[in-house]
């Protein structure tokens, strides 16, 4: 397991992996040193769990070791597909998952045309980031101005992408799915009175069933990223139905597995196994008989 610091949920993820009898290696990614033209002891592992919080790092060092021919959990497209909304909605929108309308200028002259011409309040988000965090909701063009003003003078280089949604007026929940394996295990709505509901921001989560509509449009948003174990957040949309907002490669599951009775880790673990046990296969296919 990659890691940069253990939480609940990687210790939880190792409880899992202990429980079934297994033995897994914590590797802190801010302490080994990548020769790129020699996989060494990587190529000793059956396979690889990424549960960095440096969304660089994990990319990064994914990208390495599946270079070694190390297979890992999440693959590293996935995670550059996660890990960047831009891309996301585009994955989305190429495979006609229903998402949120959403618009891109790339000066703060368009910027404030692609308020305009989605209406008030729009919401303008980073394309990369995570936890709600510097999400706006834009109620009026003076808003407008002045968010986009300081994106342009204050933010990095990522900033300079002007990223603006339509806002979705949903209940005052979102819904959470995990998708482990292509299939949706679990799912929470997130309540908050606040209109950002993530549990970073304070917001509660309580279990829902999957219906057989949330499994559908998270299977279907799950193929699109080609993630092994991600979570899927919809909008319930009065006017058009389920809407995918985000999908996540490195989700949190603490507060989601008593509010949903699902052994969400255990699940992760159990797919990395059949993962192994496939893998091992095919080599043994391919070597063919012996003789």
């Amino acid at each position: 397991m990659l890691h940069t610091r253990l939480r609940v949920e990687e210790r939880l993820v190792l409880d899992a992996i202990e429980h079934r009898g297994l033995r897994a290696e914590t590797i802190d990614l801010r302490e080994p040193v990548f020769d790129l033209g020699d996989a060494g002891r990587w190529r000793e592992f059956d396979l690889v769990i990424d549960r960095s919080l440096s969304l660089t790092s994990s990319l990064n060092a994914v990208r390495i070791l599946e270079s070694y021919g190390v297979r890992c959990v999440n693959p590293a497209d996935s995670i550059e597909l996660c890990a960047d909304k831009l891309r996301t909605t585009l994955a989305l929108e190429t495979a006609g998952v229903p998402s949120p309308r959403t618009v891109v200028a790339l000066s703060p002259e368009a910027a404030l045309e692609a308020c305009e011409n989605v209406g008030y309040p729009c919401v303008i988000k980073p394309t990369v980031g995570s936890w709600g965090r510097l999400v706006s909701r834009v109620n009026d063009r003076h808003a407008a101005e002045a968010i986009i003003e300081h994106k342009d003078v204050l933010g990095s280089v990522s900033h300079q992408v002007f990223y603006v949604q339509e806002f979705i007026a949903k209940p005052d929940r979102d819904l959470r799915v995990f998708v482990v394996g292509g299939e949706p295990i679990a799912a929470i709505a997130r309540t908050s009175e606040h209109w950002i509901t993530n549990t970073a921001r304070g917001g509660s989560a309580k279990g829902i069933d999957v219906t057989p509509e949330i499994a559908d449009i998270c299977r279907r948003a799950a193929a699109c990223v080609g993630g092994d174990a991600v979570a899927i957040d919809l909008f319930e949309c009065p006017r058009r139905g389920l809407l995918v907002n985000e999908i996540n490669h490195s989700m949190e599951f603490r507060n989601s597995i008593d509010a949903t009775g699902v052994d969400i880790p255990g699940a992760i673990v159990d797919h990395a196994i059949c993962l192994v046990s496939s893998l091992a296969s095919d080599v043994a296919a391919t070597a063919g008989p012996s003789s």
